[in-house]
């Protein structure tokens, strides 16, 4: 579903995080350079109806943030 014309993948990408941070997760950041990795996972749960690639994908970028920010003060 794409119901702009523009920023769909922005206005997806910050539900997520709402979502992650209402359940206590950490602000995750989906890095540039694993763009490909996300879109291919997206299209799995998209087209395939199975979200574990995609899933995975979020649970590896939220250490990977976690590991950036540092330990929690």
């Amino acid at each position: 579903m794409h119901p702009y014309s523009d920023g769909n993948g922005r206005i997806g990408r910050f539900i997520l995080n709402t979502m992650l941070a209402a359940g206590g997760y950490p602000w995750t950041v989906i890095r540039v350079e694993r763009r490909r990795a996300y879109m291919s996972a997206l299209e799995n749960a998209s087209v395939r109806h199975d979200i574990s690639d995609f899933a995975r994908f979020v649970a590896e970028e939220m250490a990977a943030s976690a590991e950036l920010k540092g330990p929690k003060r």
